[in-house]
């Protein structure tokens, strides 16, 4: 190899890229090896190396591909043709990873893998990777990965789930992922993929640091520990830096090398001729033994973080071109010109017909159409197909299934006399497990024990332990199996203990299973129903882990469906619906189960029962955006509430109607993501009065977008009360009910509106 580039004037200047892109130029001219005998496409590229000479030219063209659309992307970003310049530069060693494993082996990749895109695009004959990565680029709505809405390294038929701009967030997924490919034997799901298959995952150095990436780790050997198959391939390439942060030398080695039941394997993703044997060992062992394996792969850095980053601003001439003169493509040229693959004269031409191709490609890019309207851009956000989810969640072709689940026809759900919330929505999930033989039910204490509230108690029985199961104790990794098993094809359900840890793992709905239709453009889905345990009321039991009303975290997410149930009916035909969403259109839906009312029996006196109800049988749901009117001929005062909401509403209703004499109509909302506006409206205006009772927080709960959809639908000017919960956490024991709204707080601003 050469010496390293010395410092000239040039160097000196902010344009890095320029500076590599030129470096290779000079270093394949002032080559000055021995000339030999081209080798044949058989023999090894170098003695002793584990990669033939036909492996090394494709590997290298993947990475002159790789390069070359980063160059491209600096130069094009200027002149707005191109949008996205984090690049590849020092990583294109990943195009080994990518040769050695499979187009059908998932891929959850970082924003450095121009490598092992170019590379895996061999897999399939007639697919370019450069005019697919061009469109991504240019934000072309022709771009065959997200149709224009981000530059993603994807693929359908490469199983490359995109994904956006990742720090870890991807790693519980695509754990996920392999756990489900061994969890499919065990329930007889027939895989998209073949069964000895494994998941690949890329991140950097810096982020393996991330909580969310020891998250997977840990639950990796944890599953390991066990004796359970695991076979993801987590890839570290490191480059040693983060941005501008450095990562000590021997931090990945150290951190890694010895941590138990997660396989460690060192490969330089420098030296192609090296490496090569390297990352195969790593790849077979991950698929031979079903094991976690940790791929330590060695990579450097040049060109900086992005366009952007000008890193002559903050590290010194002598450390960049210290950097730049490890480049792995002069490496490579080497390789190829001391072997005799190459002469100089092709070489040169190979790296500028490359700069042609990718340039060209680019242009045509620029040229092809944009993203140019809202509906558009939405279209693969919220997908909805109300008649087939209408049929979906009343088909009711399962009934041998049903006797199965439920032992007899005495024992079906609708034989029995009314229940209350938390044994519907159990007979509820009975149901659905039976007519869906690929849904899987998992979670913190939910088999054996039943769950903390006895909702699951008997699905463990009846399903056995194959499809439900306790998880660890990590809320991260509960959803970032469910995504794993959804893109497997399986249907999952999945527990979070309590709202309140929802947002331990919030940026895994957000960030990852909400966001996937969206950056495929619709051609993955990681469809769910997450069940969630939720709001307050449970006379301060447990203070504000236990009591959160913290409904905001989920309304912010695009594309979530959150529904939330009062009574036991309406969560069986809830959830039917929820279910037909997941399976029809791929979506990602959140049940909010409100505590307080699971065991809740009477509604004004203790005796009553008029809190329970008959189970509905199956062949009937609850249509998407359907609320429950109580008392609808009445106008004098309407009530907009959900979840501990409505019965409160309808005992204030009672004093009401003995004070003020009017007539007084509830709303249960039901669907809270999204707010039907129209039904909302429709109410409104048919109402003399309106109050708004939200058990959310003043600044985060529901209300605003009810009042919102009656003042755009026209009945703003109806007198108007809300009655919300306050701007805190839920205190202990009795304190809990100052904060939270109550039955008073109902009567005295229906008072208040009798003055007005």
């Amino acid at each position: 190899m050469s010496m390293p580039p010395t410092i000239s004037a040039r160097h000196k200047g902010f344009n890095r890229a320029a500076i590599v892109d030129q470096n290779f130029i000079e270093f394949v001219q002032q080559w000055q090896g021995e000339s030999v005998a081209a080798p044949r496409d058989d023999q090894a590229v170098l003695a002793g190396s584990a990669l033939d000479v036909c492996g090394f030219r494709e590997l290298f063209e993947s990475q002159l591909i790789s390069r070359h659309l980063d160059l491209m992307a600096r130069v094009l970003r200027v002149q707005n043709k191109v949008f996205y310049t984090i690049g590849s530069g020092g990583h294109e060693g990943n195009a080994m990873v990518a040769r050695l494993s499979r187009h059908t082996d998932p891929a959850f990749l970082h924003y450095r893998s121009g490598g092992f895109m170019a590379e895996r695009f061999r897999k399939i004959l007639g697919m370019d990777p450069v005019i697919d990565s061009a469109l991504s680029f240019a934000a072309s709505k022709d771009d065959p990965a997200s149709g224009g809405r981000h530059k993603v390294w994807g693929s359908k038929p490469l199983w490359v789930l995109p994904q956006t701009s990742t720090i870890a967030s991807h790693l519980p997924k695509a754990l996920g992922t392999a756990v489900a490919i061994e969890q499919a034997r065990r329930i007889g799901h027939d895989l998209p993929i073949p069964a000895d298959s494994i998941a690949i995952c890329s991140f950097g150095d810096a982020s393996s640091n991330h909580a969310t990436a020891q998250t997977a780790f840990n639950a990796a050997a944890w599953t390991a520990y066990q004796k359970l198959p695991a076979p993801v391939l987590f890839v570290c390439e490191d480059n040693g830096i983060g941005i501008s942060v450095k990562t000590p030398s021997g931090w990945v080695a150290s951190n890694f090398q010895r941590r138990s039941h997660l396989d460690y394997f060192f490969a330089n993703g420098l030296d192609l001729a090296e490496g090569y044997a390297q990352v195969q060992r790593a790849v077979e062992h991950c698929r031979t033994t079903r094991r976690p394996t940790f791929l330590h792969l060695m990579t450097t850095r040049v060109m900086g973080h992005a366009g952007t980053d000008f890193e002559i601003e903050w590290r010194s001439i002598e450390e960049l071109v210290s950097v730049e003169s490890g480049d792995p493509l002069l490496r490579s040229a080497a390789i190829g010109l001391s072997s005799g693959v190459y002469d100089k004269t092709a070489l040169l031409a190979l790296y500028e017909a490359t700069r042609k191709r990718c340039f060209a490609a680019a242009e045509e890019a620029d040229r092809r159409p944009k993203l140019e309207r809202l509906d558009e851009v939405m279209a693969p956000l919220a997908p909805y197909s109300p008649d087939r989810v209408k049929a979906e969640a009343e088909r009711t072709d399962y009934q041998q299934a049903r006797l199965e689940a439920f032992d007899s026809e005495e024992d079906l759900p609708e034989n029995q006399p009314p229940r209350h919330l938390a044994i519907q929505i159990g007979q509820a999930l009975h149901d659905i497990m039976a007519k869906y033989p690929q849904s899987l039910l998992f979670g913190e204490d939910v088999a054996q024990k039943g769950g903390v509230y006895t909702v699951t108690k008997g699905l463990h029985k009846a399903f056995r332990n194959r499809r439900v199961f306790n998880t660890l104790l990590d809320e991260t990794m509960i959803l970032g199996l469910a995504q794993g098993f959804a893109n497997m094809g399986m249907l999952p359900i999945p527990e979070i203990q309590y709202l309140a840890y929802f947002h331990n793992a919030a940026d895994q709905i957000r960030g990852e299973a909400s966001s996937l239709q969206f950056f495929s453009n619709d051609q993955y889905r990681n469809p769910m129903v997450m069940r969630i345990a939720s709001l307050g009321y449970q006379k301060g039991f447990g203070g504000h882990f236990h009591n959160d009303n913290s409904i905001t975290a989920l309304r912010d997410i695009p594309g979530l469906v959150v529904g939330c149930a009062s009574r036991g009916d309406d969560a069986a035909t809830m959830l039917r619906t929820m279910m037909a969403l997941a399976r029809v259109d791929g979506r990602v839906c959140a049940f909010l189960e409100p505590i307080a009312l699971y065991m809740t029996k009477d509604l004004h006196e203790a005796g009553d029962g008029q809190w329970q109800f008959a189970y509905p049988a199956p062949g009937t749901a609850m249509p998407l955006g359907e609320g429950r009117i109580y008392h609808e001929a009445a106008d004098d005062l309407v009530i907009f509430t959900f979840g501990n909401g409505v019965p409160m509403a309808l005992r204030a209703a009672r004093t009401i109607e003995a004070e003020q004499g009017w007539q007084v109509r509830v709303i249960d909302l039901r669907w809270l993501v999204p707010l039907n506006d129209a039904f909302i409206a429709a109410q409104a205006k048919t109402a003399k009065r309106i109050i708004v009772l939200d058990e959310g927080r003043k600044s985060a709960g529901v209300g605003e977008g009810v009042i919102s959809a009656i003042v755009e639908g026209g009945a703003g000017a109806k007198p108007l009360r809300r009655v919300v919960g306050a701007d805190t956490f839920t205190p202990l024991a009795g304190a809990a009910l100052l904060v939270l709204p109550g039955e008073g707080e109902v009567v005295a601003a229906a008072r208040d509106l009798a003055t007005r």
